[in-house]
């Protein structure tokens, strides 16, 4: 649980800079970054490796390019569902979805890794 709480404030964090640096995002507030990163979280880890694994001809056929596009398709997901969110054609997402990216992992980096209560 520490962990998913973790990376869901540095995703929040992450996608507060980068609809501050992207022009063609648009994040209401705080709130909504919140509830951004959460959908995000979810929809990565349940309906990702689903998606995935339907594709895997198109992933071959394309050298792995294809996963750019369920990434893609993943950020309008969570568009259609966080009221409050919007992003502005599908290059924005590309480049939403790697800065998002970026700025977690730096986040993470800097908070650290929660400790394990074994």
């Amino acid at each position: 649980m520490g962990r998913f709480f973790t990376k869901t404030i540095a995703t929040a964090f992450a996608v507060l800079i980068v609809a501050y640096l992207l022009k063609g995002v648009t994040v209401d507030n705080s709130i909504t970054a919140f509830l951004v990163a959460v959908v995000l979280g979810l929809l990565n880890n349940f309906i990702k490796p689903l998606l995935v694994l339907l594709t895997i001809p198109f992933t071959v056929f394309t050298l792995g390019l294809f996963l750019i596009v369920i990434n893609i398709i993943i950020i309008y997901m969570v568009v259609a569902i966080v009221p409050g969110f919007h992003i502005q054609g599908w290059f924005t997402a590309f480049i939403f979805g790697l800065l998002v990216s970026f700025f977690t992992a730096i986040i993470e980096s800097i908070i650290g890794k929660p400790k394990s209560n074994n």
